[in-house]
């Protein structure tokens, strides 16, 4: 068996009036991330760690911000078409592990629902998923008051 590991990160800036989505999973938040999409950090994480762990391009080559196709796009979407390309690249995802960093929508109350929903879209028991939120602790570097910031594993065999 052969083993691969990728590594994904995403952030972006919260805004007020705008949709919550984090991990596929709508939040209750007054705030929610801008995006050409949906702006789910947690998703395009994700989807950036498989595209690595198999080789292949990454999120904003595939589907590039400057494409009006993709302009309010469900990351779900998207995450599940870059599945079924890992999968045909003769990769098979194993788990995935993800930090979201943000001082916004508190991510404790939908942790189980974003693992269900993301082991479906990848293809994976809820049980191979983890997600954790991190608060950046007021550190002005990386604060998150203002954005959401995400960083995934994905590990995948052949």
């Amino acid at each position: 068996m052969k083993l691969r590991v990728g590594l994904g990160f995403d952030s972006h800036a919260l805004i007020e009036g705008r949709s919550c989505v984090l991990g596929g999973v709508r939040i209750p938040h007054p705030t929610g991330p801008v995006g050409h999409s949906d702006g789910d950090a947690v998703l395009h994480a994700i989807a950036d760690a498989l595209l690595g762990a198999a080789g292949l391009d990454d999120l904003g080559t595939l589907f590039p911000d400057t494409d009006a196709r993709w302009r309010g796009a469900d990351s779900g979407k998207l995450l599940e078409e870059i599945a079924s390309r890992v999968r045909a690249a003769g990769w098979k995802p194993v788990n995935v592990d993800v930090v979201v960093v943000t001082n916004g929508p508190r991510v404790a109350a939908h942790r189980e629902a974003m693992r269900r929903r993301i082991g479906e879209l990848v293809g994976l028991d809820a049980a191979d998923v983890n997600v954790k939120g991190k608060s950046p602790e007021g550190l002005p570097a990386a604060d998150g008051a203002g954005a959401v910031v995400a960083y995934a594993v994905c590990l995948v065999s052949r």
